[in-house]
């Protein structure tokens, strides 16, 4: 009860939080719209397995899709890892996070990556797609045919542009990192996407649900990339068999960005 009180007194708020020293103490707008957490928790401790990711994996000059950006942690985190000759590209299709993204990006040095919003959802086709936006969490909104309890069900839908990866790479800097998290919707997102996998071959990072864990492993493979499960340390990492929540692909001939 007191949560749900929270979530709802606070949601409309927004606060200025700064990314721990490793990242230049870099500010990132949050609110409570997206989960308490991003502002009652160590900014530190909010997903601590895609601060290592983008410490690790993210090299200056690197061009960076963030394909369900949220607020924009990683991003953020790989425009700090990225510098100034880096980009990042953060895809964002709930247009008042959106908003919030674009906030976080004009408040960047130029040291630092430029972060360009794309308030669009990334799926199988180009298409137009129904949204969700949940009751409980921001972060957990998703295309309509996906979703979690996380949700605390669905406070309102929206009609949403949707693009697929190879369309893309035709429209927009090439990557060299990819990082997924969109709510059970990541085989869909990664699936038929012949020109990404087998020439492009970013590394990358994604968040895996149970329910899609094999089919991801056996596109993955298939596409010659190794896994390793993103929750480790890298440091002389072992591969993985099975996708994992955190995963990390990296193509065989690309293992040399390992520590």
């Amino acid at each position: 009860m007191l949560r749900r009180l929270l979530e709802r007194s606070m949601r409309w708020l927004v606060f200025p939080r700064r990314l721990p020293g490793a990242f230049e103490k870099a500010v990132l707008y949050v609110t409570p719209a997206a989960g308490l957490r991003y502002i009652f928790r160590p900014i530190a401790n909010i997903d601590p397995a895609l601060l290592m990711a983008a410490r690790t994996l993210v090299r200056r000059g690197d061009v960076i899709w963030d394909i369900g950006a949220n607020i924009g942690l990683f991003s953020l985190a790989a425009a700090v890892c990225a510098g100034d000759r880096g980009q990042v590209i953060a895809f964002e299709p709930d247009a008042w996070i959106a908003q919030l993204l674009r906030r976080t990006s004009g408040a960047q040095p130029i040291a630092h990556a430029r972060i360009t919003v794309a308030p669009i959802a990334v799926a199988s086709e180009v298409s137009l797609r129904s949204f969700s936006i949940a009751v409980r969490s921001r972060a957990s909104n998703a295309l309509s045919e996906y979703g979690s309890t996380q949700m605390g069900g669905v406070e309102e839908q929206h009609v949403v542009a949707a693009f697929n990866l190879d369309w893309l790479l035709s429209k927009l800097p090439i990557p060299d990192i990819i990082k997924i998290d969109v709510e059970g919707a990541e085989l869909e997102v990664l699936s038929k996407q012949v020109r990404m996998l087998n020439e492009v071959r970013p590394v990358i990072v994604c968040e895996v649900g149970t329910n899609t864990a094999d089919e991801i492993t056996k596109l993955l493979n298939s596409a010659s990339y190794c896994l390793f499960d993103g929750e480790k340390p890298l440091t002389n990492a072992q591969t993985v068999n099975r996708a994992t929540w955190s995963t990390i692909a990296i193509p065989e001939e690309k293992k040399h960005r390992l520590p």
